[in-house]
Parts: C-alpha cells; sequence; structure tokens
C-alpha cells in the first residue's frame, strides 16, 4: 500500500500551486473553478492538480466541511492510498467499526470513498489511480 494522493485546503489554490510550482519544481496537471482574469479571486470549490511524478497533491478550497473542523480549516486535509478490492477493504473498515465521511464526488472527479480514522484523520480508497501519481 502507498500514498498516492494529498489534499491540502487553501485559501487561494492558484497562489498555493504557483508557490509549490515554483519552491519545488510540482507538475500542474488542471485547474478548476479559477478564472485567470481574476487572479486573486478563488471561489468555492475551486482548486489545482498538482505532482511530484509520483503523488498527486491535491490543492483545494473546500465547499463543504468533511473534516468536522469548519469551512475554513487550512492545512493538510486527508490522504488517499489506492486499493486492490474497494469492497473488500470497505467491508474491513465497516468491522473495525470506522465512520464512512459522506462524499459526493463532482462529475469529473476521481471517485473516492472516505473515512474517519484516529485522531479524526480522513483518508480516502480508491481503485484507480489519481492524476499524476505512479502505478506499482
Amino acid at each position: 500500500m502507498r500514498i498516492r494522493h494529498i489534499a491540502i485546503a487553501s485559501d487561494h489554490p492558484g497562489k498555493a500551486a504557483d508557490f509549490y510550482a515554483k519552491t519545488f519544481g510540482f507538475t500542474e496537471l488542471r485547474r478548476f473553478g479559477l478564472d485567470p482574469a481574476r487572479p486573486d479571486h478563488a471561489p468555492r470549490p475551486s482548486g489545482v492538480f498538482m505532482t511530484d511524478g509520483a503523488i498527486n497533491i491535491a490543492i483545494l478550497k473546500f465547499n463543504d466541511d468533511q473534516l468536522g473542523k469548519g469551512i475554513d480549516y487550512l492545512g493538510l486535509h486527508h490522504f488517499g492510498v489506492v486499493v486492490d478490492d474497494t469492497e473488500a477493504w470497505m467491508a474491513k473498515f465497516e468491522k473495525m467499526g470506522l465512520e464512512r465521511v459522506p462524499y459526493d464526488p463532482p462529475a469529473n472527479g476521481q471517485a473516492e470513498i472516505k473515512y474517519r480514522g484516529p485522531d479524526g484523520v480522513v483518508f480516502d480508497i480508491t481503485g484507480h489511480p489519481w492524476e499524476g501519481s505512479a502505478t506499482d
């Protein structure tokens, strides 16, 4: 099992993405919800997807409170892993008594199933690698 996705909650995904590209050389994959004609505006929801060559990094301005920390929470939001059998993992998590976090993925987004682990940390599983993430 390898982490292949990390989400960062940001007040301005475009500016944050520009920082990560300039500072670390991350490659931008795509943006949504951001208007190039209004570079200082970041509506909800909006985001930028990047990669370091192995991990998909989503920098997002969320429009829902998946963490229970308020919609204005900023920082590490959740991580994601690719699994071989989502149904089997879901059954395992159910037996463990893990809380499933409601999530309605956007029409053009990655289909993920979210759970809450220790300390309230949210993680998600999927059967398909995220864009820009390495495959094993």
